[in-house]
């Protein structure tokens, strides 16, 4: 009797262990079930990459403040690294090849690359979206302070760095110095910013060409020993611009004490720099990434003298394509009025 009265108890026991697996095993499903949609949910609001920002030379304005800013947006949980580049064609390249996500360049050529345009004849970059106008790109004809040359007229025969291949400067220097009738004339040289800087100094040719907030750091840095100035661009030639279709280009006068050397305001012309990113960056990211921008103006400030224009107020001044839908939802919630012509395209 005893021997059956433990086999029935084992049974029991065997039976309640049984049951209890078969609830557990419920609640577990349960809440795998639950844990999946949370990170599906969680998948939809955020972007489990990195954000790599395209910015510019180490010594042009681009690569400081990028740098900052991917370090703001790492603050803020967004993950973000700034990397060196040709500047502003090479940047739409790289993002019309999915190479960067977010990128500063020039207004112009980022209409160039949109609309496939000049340098992007064919190869339209329709991923390209816009966040924020941060401001002007002086265009700068840099020569030294005891140079002979007094107009763009005067580069005629002599060796000009034109920018870095593929970079918005080389772009806007043939620009500019066919309106001028100069461009056939010129010894023309490939150089970045700093190359440029460097080859002024030591006389290696007789102008460089640099299209970046001024002053530029790498130009201020040889002024303090080898003086420079800046050639004037004439109401002329900025007519002719205009007429031949560069609409960008805007008047701009560089005041007398941006370099050592300079001895009066000089008028030359300007581009606006923007912050763009590809259309594929879901809204909330970008959203938060326009929130942040204007967020920290005062810590890109403590960068760069030139973040000193990056305001809302003129946010979506010379922004020339469309914003993504994340940004628009920003400055509609800011109360900012956002022309027709760069609204997010439908659909």
């Amino acid at each position: 009797m005893k021997k059956m009265m433990s086999i029935g108890l084992v049974a029991v026991l065997i039976f309640a262990v049984v049951m209890a697996g078969c609830i557990g095993g419920g609640q577990s499903t349960s809440t795998g079930t639950s844990t999946a949609t949370s990170s599906s949910s969680t998948a939809k609001t955020t972007y489990s990459g990195t954000i790599t920002l395209y910015t510019g030379g180490t010594s042009g304005v681009y690569y400081p403040l990028g740098s900052k800013y991917a370090e703001l947006l790492n603050k803020a949980g967004i993950k973000a690294k700034a990397v060196t580049s040709g500047a502003s064609v090479s940047n739409a390249k790289a993002i019309g090849d999915g190479n960067a996500q977010a990128a500063i360049m020039q207004n112009d050529v980022a209409y160039y690359a949109y609309n496939g345009l000049y340098m992007f004849e064919g190869k339209p970059v329709k991923n390209l979206r816009g966040v924020a106008a941060l401001y002007p790109e002086t265009v700068q004809f840099v020569v030294r302070a005891d140079s002979n040359i007094k107009s763009l007229q005067d580069l005629a025969g002599k060796k000009v760095a034109i920018g870095a291949p593929g970079s918005g400067t080389a772009v806007a220097a043939e620009q500019i110095l066919k309106a001028a009738g100069v461009w056939d004339k010129i010894q023309k040289v490939n150089q970045d910013f700093s190359q440029a800087a460097q080859a002024l100094k030591l006389g290696q040719i007789d102008a460089a060409v640099i299209v970046s907030g001024a002053p530029t750091p790498a130009i201020t840095q040889i002024a303090v020993t080898t003086p420079v100035r800046v050639v004037p661009i004439s109401d002329d030639v900025l007519n002719k611009l205009k007429s031949e279709g560069y609409i960008f280009y805007v008047r701009q006068v560089l005041s007398k004490d941006t370099y050592k050397g300079m001895t009066e305001d000089t008028p030359t012309l300007a581009v606006k720099a923007i912050l763009v990113v590809s259309a594929s960056l879901p809204d909330d990211v970008v959203y938060e990434m326009t929130k942040v921008l204007f967020d920290n103006v005062d810590a890109l400030r403590a960068v760069h003298q030139k973040a000193r224009y990056i305001s809302l107020n003129t946010a979506l001044d010379g922004m020339s394509i469309p914003l993504h839908p994340g940004a628009y939802k920003y400055y509609e919630e800011k109360g900012l009025t956002v022309p027709d012509k760069i609204k997010p395209p439908s659909g």
